[in-house]
């Protein structure tokens, strides 16, 4: 008995196995639009969890400015503990006209708002997009 081995270059076994070319195309493609789909969400919360650590500072910092006014009756002379966010991503600053005071922070990052992030004394939150 003897076996034949068929060692020829064109043929081709029944069971081969990997991805097509199109299967691979589609499944990129398929990638490409989850990730359109999922970078702008992302970038929304990043900015959002940025701007709370500014609104965070910015009512720690009216705090304190309260506390000072209800020792000395004014608001003068009442200087600010901390000149960061608890998580660094702003500088807070205040500044004390006539008879109130406006805090504001301020950030080289992206928070999607167009200006500085302010409060004053009479709890006036600027602009009213990032509040």
């Amino acid at each position: 008995m003897s076996y034949v081995v068929d060692c020829r270059a064109d043929h081709v076994s029944k069971h081969q196995r990997g991805f097509t070319l199109i299967e691979l195309l589609i499944a990129v493609v398929i990638v490409g639009i989850i990730a359109s789909i999922a970078y702008p969400n992302y970038t929304r919360y990043v900015e959002r969890s940025v701007r709370s650590d500014g609104q965070t500072a910015l009512l720690q910092a009216a705090s304190e400015m309260e506390r000072c006014y209800s020792r000395n009756y004014t608001y003068d002379g009442c200087e600010l503990e901390m000149d960061t966010s608890p998580n660094g991503h702003y500088s807070i600053s205040s500044d004390t006209p006539s008879g109130g005071y406006i805090l504001t922070a301020t950030t080289q990052r992206s928070d999607g708002c167009p200006s500085d992030i302010t409060l004053n004394a009479r709890g006036e939150r600027l602009p009213e997009a990032c509040w």
